[in-house]
């Protein structure tokens, strides 16, 4: 009790003085920049309480977001800067937080504070044709690393599990009236910007979204290559399938679909599999108000992506509920509950002893400028 005692206080203190500051005016300081660029930042503070109360404050290991237990901490804040002309842009973002920290803890130290670098030049005069090339958001999943982005607070346990970011060459092209979107990309590997050790083999990527409306987006994306040293080549093929639906002005609908192989061996024929289906539905209450719901299952049996060690892999099931509050067009207060379900005990309860259950309550604040 004591518990939900601290998480009820702590989230009445935040909407109170959210809702108190809503109605006094907002004092905005402008920097003139030079022409074409533009500097944009966010801000994301946390608090989480997870019930297995571990000791070293760190959620389960397949989690790289909001991830640190019973502490006060900032998931993600960076300052951007974009440049734009007729035929050039680029990007340069710097980052810190647990997301850095822990997302890009395979990186070498210089690079993990870079959440965006890249430019771009136009190869067409009459179309929208780019050539890009830096370190990239990833082209796989509707969830990025941008908390007020998303729908639910954490990130699914598909989002957790594949590229955040990316480093290479991409080449897209946007349809004039914009519904159709299509990139071809080549890749340092599967979420990398330093290529592992021994490994020289190139990895490919495409996107495909389609806008038939509004209200309607349909998007897949792939990555095909080896993410091992080239002596022990494994090659993976993952596929991404999302689709987003605005059904009304209150409620959206996205459907994601994940399914992925990769070789059990260098050069045989056998493949381990794993797939992940997830819904989340979000629902506005009012312009201010509004809730959302995910489920999702990962199945990993291998665990080539999670490994668990035991008999059935990972299997899990995940559920959450959260619930937004928009203090100011930049400013997002939110709240969640969440929960996670395996088929073996991979989990701990607060005594310490093996559980096939977790459940954790997590809070937010993300201010975009």
């Amino acid at each position: 009790m004591k518990t939900f005692s601290l998480i009820f206080i702590l989230s009445t203190v935040y909407i109170t003085a959210a809702f108190a500051q809503q109605d006094s005016a907002m004092v905005e300081a402008t920097t003139e920049a030079p022409a074409g660029f533009t500097f944009s930042g966010y801000i994301e503070p946390y608090y989480s309480y997870d019930f297995s109360n571990p000791d070293n404050h760190l959620k389960a290991g397949f989690l790289y977001n909001h991830n640190r237990h019973n502490e006060f901490n900032l998931n993600l804040g960076f300052i951007k800067a974009n440049y734009t002309a007729d035929r050039l842009r680029g990007n340069l973002a710097l980052m810190t937080g647990t997301y850095a920290q822990y997302n890009l803890a395979a990186e070498p130290d210089v690079i993990r504070h870079i959440f965006e670098a890249n430019v771009g030049v136009k190869l067409s005069q009459s179309s929208e044709l780019w050539l890009d090339a830096g370190i990239l958001p990833s082209h796989i999943g509707f969830e990025s690393a941008i908390g007020k982005d998303n729908w639910a607070l954490t990130r699914s346990l598909v989002a957790e599990n594949t590229p955040y970011y990316e480093s290479g060459a991409r080449l897209s092209y946007t349809s004039g009236d914009g519904k159709l979107y299509l990139a071809g990309l080549i890749l340092n590997g599967y979420q990398r910007i330093f290529r592992v050790d021994g490994n020289n083999t190139p990895a490919v990527g495409a996107q495909i979204t389609y806008k038939p409306s509004g209200n309607v987006t349909f998007n897949y994306s792939n990555f095909y290559g080896n993410d091992k040293p080239d002596s022990v080549a494994q090659w993976r093929f993952h596929n991404n399938l999302y689709g987003i639906f605005q059904v009304s002005d209150a409620l959206g609908i996205t459907l994601g679909f994940d399914f992925a192989s990769e070789q059990t061996a260098k050069g045989e024929n056998d493949y381990n599999i794993w797939y992940t289906p997830v819904v989340v539905a979000k629902f506005a209450l009012s312009d201010r108000t509004s809730v959302s719901a995910r489920a999702e299952y990962y199945s990993d049996e291998e665990g080539i992506i999670i490994a668990t060690g035991t008999p059935n892999g990972f299997k899990t099931f995940g559920y959450s509920l959260n619930m937004d509050f928009k203090i100011m067009d930049n400013a997002l207060f939110r709240i969640e509950g969440r929960g996670l379900s395996s088929e073996d005990e991979i989990f701990t309860n607060e005594d310490g002893e093996p559980s096939k259950n977790n459940f954790f309550i997590t809070t937010s604040l993300g201010i975009s400028f």
